[in-house]
């Protein structure tokens, strides 16, 4: 009988431990970094910035290539999803006026022009890391030039639905999920910026 309660206790130990670790490991991972609150103070929307990167705290670490990285990534992926968002539209809405279609139709466009640029500058900042000083200028800048086009494309998305023409249910949550999209893309090129201008040569060398 004692024993078996020994084993009761053992094991209650062993599980308090392993929850109170989990939970640890849990709110580390959720919560910034100072590292990533420091770097998202140079964007132009610094909270969304840190909360859309809190998340990968644990790989970004002190790296600001890596932070670049996420943040293209992240912005990849935002664009993907507005962009499923879009295609569904186009597919189930009934009654759109003429304009209103060929502005859709567009903006799908633009997002698919758009995933294609990020995408591209996603594996052109990672070779950046990895090549000599003299190259670094060279993949950055193209990156630098994807990133800009991306956020001029979900610029042009928007542009689309402007005047009062336009439907309002569909210029709203259209408009509400491309904003969210060129804020994240207007953050990750901010970090791509703070990225190169700290790492190009004669700067510091920053991992």
């Amino acid at each position: 009988m004692c024993k078996a309660k020994m084993g009761n206790l053992s094991l209650y130990l062993v599980l308090t431990i392993l929850s109170c670790y989990l939970a640890d490991t849990a709110q580390s991972s959720s919560f910034p970094s100072n590292f990533i609150k420091a770097s998202c103070r140079a964007t132009r929307y610094p909270s969304l910035c840190i909360d859309c990167l809190s998340a990968y705290a644990n790989s970004i670490q002190q790296s600001e290539r890596q932070l670049a990285e996420v943040a293209l990534s992240v912005s990849l992926a935002k664009a993907r999803s507005a962009a499923m968002f879009v295609v569904k539209l186009t597919r189930s809405a009934r009654g759109l006026k003429p304009r209103e279609l060929q502005a859709v139709k567009d903006c799908v466009d633009t997002m698919g022009d758009t995933m294609d640029q990020l995408r591209r500058s996603v594996r052109e900042l990672g070779r950046a890391g990895r090549v000599p000083s003299q190259d670094f200028v060279w993949h950055v800048g193209n990156v630098q030039t994807w990133v800009s086009a991306a956020l001029t494309n979900e610029n042009t998305c928007l542009d689309g639905f402007a005047g009062p023409a336009m439907d309002g249910n569909v210029k709203g949550a259209i408009r509400a999920r491309v904003v969210n999209v060129a804020r994240v893309t207007s953050n990750a090129l901010a970090l791509v910026n703070r990225f190169a201008a700290r790492h190009r040569p004669g700067g510091a060398n920053v991992p």
